[in-house]
């Protein structure tokens, strides 16, 4: 599936008002984003008096940005890279996913507090059962350690996913922290948490054998170096296994090619994009987004 950058909608959108909600997006880069296409595209299909804008706002500005927004009495906003890891401390409250993940997405302002959440793990949960998998109580080799990955480790665990073995170098910046956070979800989730060597092909191939699906959560295969693969080869993908790639762009990475090879499975990231967005469209609503209108215009 490829994510359109522009759609059309039936419905007008209401005029603006001296009440009508802001709601935004923050980050550096962020005019890429289709955020505010697909928000404003669902306030406009349920008559929302709301408007989602974004602003480009980097770590050093993040403080000032959302003291203003506070001020201001916005009723929520996003973050994206490189603000997520920062707007933890600058929360009042965290939710349980935010807290061990480390990182904050979707702010929700209400009563002059800022409770802090992360989406990008129910998206990418809720994406696995609409690509018409079940995964709860499976194995899952997750490939990576950053943000993304580290959002989808803490949401299968706490979903009931059995096993996740975690692939990332040694070397890795995040590599304290995955040890932290796995330590942390063994002891509040009944999952069982590997941390692996990247670089032990014989252990990846291994640790892919008895995996019910496999996660690609890193930038590997992103455009513009679409030929690069996570993967070696195809025989290291089993009969069976589920193929799963954050990415979108391209909509078909060389992973995802290398799984169709072998008749497997796959999906990509497109899902996980929405459905983190519905997530976060209902905390600050507290209606459901229609997903299925928003498919039709951008999916």
């Amino acid at each position: 599936m490829k994510i359109q950058t522009s759609g059309s909608s039936s419905a007008p959108a209401p005029a603006i008002t001296g009440h009508t909600g802001l709601i935004c997006l923050l980050g550096s880069p962020c005019a890429h984003s289709i955020s505010p296409m697909m928000h404003n595209a669902a306030f406009r299909a349920l008559g929302l008096d709301y408007r989602y804008l974004a602003f480009d706002v980097n770590e050093q500005a993040l403080p000032d940005a959302v003291r203003g927004l506070k001020a201001m009495g916005v009723r929520g906003f996003n973050l994206t890279m490189p603000d997520k890891n920062k707007m933890v401390a600058l929360c009042d409250e965290l939710s349980p996913a935010a807290r061990l993940i480390g990182a904050v997405n979707t702010v929700v302002h209400e009563n002059g507090r800022l409770t802090g959440h992360n989406t990008d793990g129910a998206g990418y949960m809720q994406s696995v059962k609409e690509a018409g998998y079940d995964i709860i109580g499976k194995k899952m080799t997750l490939l990576g350690a950053g943000g993304a990955a580290t959002a989808i480790l803490v949401q299968a665990a706490l979903d009931g996913v059995k096993e996740i073995s975690v692939f990332l170098r040694k070397t890795s910046r995040f590599y304290q922290r995955a040890e932290k956070t796995a330590e942390a979800l063994m002891e509040q989730t009944a999952a069982k948490i590997r941390l692996c060597d990247f670089s032990d092909q014989k252990l990846l191939k291994s640790e892919l054998a008895d995996s019910a699906i496999l996660t690609n959560a890193t930038s590997v295969g992103m455009a513009p170096n679409e030929n690069a693969c996570p993967i070696p080869e195809p025989s290291f993908l089993p009969d069976g296994l589920i193929v799963s790639d954050i990415i979108y762009n391209p909509s078909e990475t060389a992973l995802l090619k290398m799984a169709k090879s072998r008749n497997l499975p796959a999906f990509n990231g497109a899902y996980m994009l929405l459905y983190q967005g519905a997530e976060a469209f209902q905390l600050w609503t507290g209606k459901e987004m229609p997903v299925e209108t928003i498919k039709a215009q951008f999916f």
